[in-house]
């Protein structure tokens, strides 16, 4: 298995896995967002996991935030805005190395904090990011209003 910066000929299998971690959205809406990160290499990166027969089965995408981060003292901080390895290839060490190669991007650019974030109730992210170094920093819930 190896992790790589994502490249063009990785954009319809990332998109597929964008699909399957953000369902929400149209798989033409993942595969153009995918591509738009390319094309920001300086606040974006985004890396994926290939088999050694060429599957991509999992990836990572981050950026550069320069606004507040919750829970993070400096600026810019590296976050994560994705991670998802495919089901039948978790267990192993897929996504902490993915977490490694954004942290050595985030270094690379002056960060010195990595973020993320996980839905209130998905207990496994929470464990994995413990497990990889992460340091639970708050939990918030966001309101709306339509006006």
């Amino acid at each position: 298995m190896i992790v790589r910066p994502a490249t063009e000929r990785d954009l319809d299998a990332w998109a597929g896995l964008r699909a399957a971690l953000w369902p929400d959205g149209a798989l033409g809406e993942h595969h153009a967002e995918a591509a738009e990160t390319l094309r920001e290499p300086d606040g974006l990166a985004a890396y994926v996991a290939e088999t050694p027969d060429g599957a991509i089965v999992g990836f990572v995408e981050a950026a550069l935030r320069h606004d507040y981060v919750n829970g993070c003292d400096t600026s810019p901080v590296a976050f994560v805005e994705g991670l998802y390895v495919a089901p039948e290839h978790r267990g192993g060490d897929i996504a902490r190395r993915l977490c490694e190669a954004v942290a050595d991007w985030g270094r690379g650019r002056g960060c010195t904090e990595l973020a993320s974030d996980a839905e209130l109730d998905n207990v496994a992210s929470h464990a994995f990011h413990k497990a990889v170094g992460f340091e639970e920093t708050e939990r918030v819930v966001y309101f709306r209003k339509a006006l």
